[in-house]
């Protein structure tokens, strides 16, 4: 359906050509395993350190490890196909089993650490053992380090697609399995430097105040990441339009329909991963008559629904008088002409 090539790519839904629904699978199953050693290794330096900071980042991985349960059953549950009672499918359950796993980020991982946190201040107990912690988050660093360079790998070629930043495609992707296992892996990575922080400054200073600090900033760390992933899937729940790129990419396409003289609505949203419901009104060439307008008009809408990742399109005959769609002109790729990067 799409008339220019950077948008035949768009990795939001082009999702069959890319392989991106596979790829993604693929980073979910690598942050599991990784997760489930990870989270067993540091339970084991919690019991044997004492050390506040190392519970707590237990407690984080046991978390990312449900999370990512959650997340490879969003996949398979919103890749159901479409029924009688759900005619689009179920693509948008992937955004409801998402926010399970952002709301149990934050109740057991940012929960557990902080209240954990508060209670070494209150009633702080000694830590040992220093270098069983210190050799557990150095394992640790490198498995999360993997499955984060993983969600990086996939999220940089698709925003390459998009021609935006990293960062940018992982707030705007429509796939929220992604988006979950780039922040949970940054969260970690960044919380393993807390943790260590605060276990070398208790070995040093002998106080546990330092090392209950950095349980409760990975709490805070942990409620901040849950915070925007909750966000984001709340707002594909109520239905996210697509970015005006899609949209002109969509209504160029369109245009250039030999049945199609004019197009003058045109709405695009997401109704799951990288999956798009389209609707609009269009007025058909020539001057067909009620019978051939009808033909006509299934007839775009079978081009539509054939378009790689369009779950479904309903589209009706526009009104009299009604002003056109217009297309805001294709520009030119980042780098000049020549889309050099």
């Amino acid at each position: 359906m799409a008339s220019d090539p950077r948008d035949e790519a768009d990795p939001l839904v082009d999702a069959p050509e890319q392989g991106a629904g596979g790829e993604s699978t693929l980073t979910v199953v690598l942050a599991l395993t990784a997760n489930v050693l990870i989270a067993v290794a540091k339970t084991v330096a919690a019991v044997v350190t004492g050390a506040a900071s190392m519970l707590a980042e237990a407690a984080h991985s046991w978390a990312d490890t449900g999370n990512e349960v959650l997340l490879l059953v969003a996949q398979r549950r919103a890749a159901r196909p479409a029924d009688p009672t759900h005619p689009f499918g179920y693509g948008r359950e992937v955004y409801v089993w998402s926010m399970f796993a952002a709301i149990g980020l934050f109740a057991v991982g940012a929960g557990v650490s902080v209240t954990h946190g508060v209670h070494e201040l209150t009633d702080p107990e000694p830590a040992s053992d220093f270098r069983v912690a210190y050799a557990v988050l150095a394992v640790a660093f490198v498995l999360e380090g993997a499955s984060f360079r993983q969600a990086w790998r996939q999220s940089r070629a698709e925003a390459a697609q998009r021609e935006r930043g990293v960062l940018e495609q992982v707030l705007a992707t429509s796939d929220p399995t992604v988006r979950a296992v780039f922040f949970e892996d940054s969260a970690a990575l960044v919380g393993l430097v807390i943790a260590a922080g605060g276990i070398v400054a208790n070995q040093v200073t002998g106080s546990p105040v330092p090392d209950a600090v950095g349980s409760i900033l990975v709490g805070g760390l942990l409620a901040g990441v849950a915070y925007v992933l909750v966000v984001r899937n709340l707002r594909f729940l109520v239905g996210q339009a697509v970015d005006p790129a899609l949209q002109a990419a969509a209504l160029r396409a369109l245009l250039q329909l030999p049945q199609v003289a004019r197009v003058t609505q045109l709405w695009i949203e997401f109704v799951g991963a990288r999956r798009v419901l389209l609707t609009g009104a269009v007025d058909l060439a020539g001057d067909p008559d009620e019978h051939e307008a009808s033909r006509l008009l299934a007839e775009v809408e079978a081009a539509v629904r054939a378009s790689p990742g369009v779950a479904g399109a309903m589209l009706s005959l526009s009104e009299p008088g009604e002003p056109s769609l217009v297309p805001p002109p294709v520009s030119a790729p980042r780098g000049g002409p020549s889309g050099s990067r």
